[in-house]
């Protein structure tokens, strides 16, 4: 049964936050459930996210939801075990708009660590703005 892979022990990174507030832009933003915070980046090509689980899982699917304007037109998903090196999982292609879109992930490894690459944002400057983030999946042993 898939379920949210994301808990307390889930240890996140993101490549930066705009103008380095995290007291308003911070990552934590993406997994507070409040449709009022986000976590918006600062300018750059590839921003990313990236999520080290406490246990090996097996992802199935990425839930994320942009601000319209400031999404990521290709995104790709990557991961690894805890000291191997990232391999391309899947790529997908979000919608430019608000709304909290689904993307399945086929033939997944087992992996420890995914990072999301946000690739070619809709924004001039390469910002990311994401309100909502889960990674669905099941826990392996």
């Amino acid at each position: 049964m898939t379920s949210s892979l994301i808990c307390s022990e889930t240890q996140s990174r993101v490549s930066s936050v705009l103008n380095r507030d995290i007291k308003q832009f911070g990552k934590k933003f993406m997994f507070d459930c409040n449709e009022e915070t986000c976590w918006n980046s600062d300018q750059g090509d590839s921003q990313w996210v990236l999520l080290d689980f406490p246990q090996p899982v097996k992802v199935s699917e990425v839930k994320l939801q942009f601000q319209g304007g400031f999404s990521a037109k290709t995104c790709r998903l990557e991961g690894c075990l805890k000291d191997g090196d990232f391999v391309r999982v899947s790529q997908f292609y979000p919608e430019d708009n608000n709304c909290l879109q689904s993307f399945p992930i086929q033939e997944v490894p087992t992996v420890e660590k995914v990072k999301i690459l946000f690739e070619n944002s809709t924004d001039f400057f390469g910002r990311i703005i994401v309100y909502s983030l889960d990674i669905l999946g099941e826990k392996t042993s």
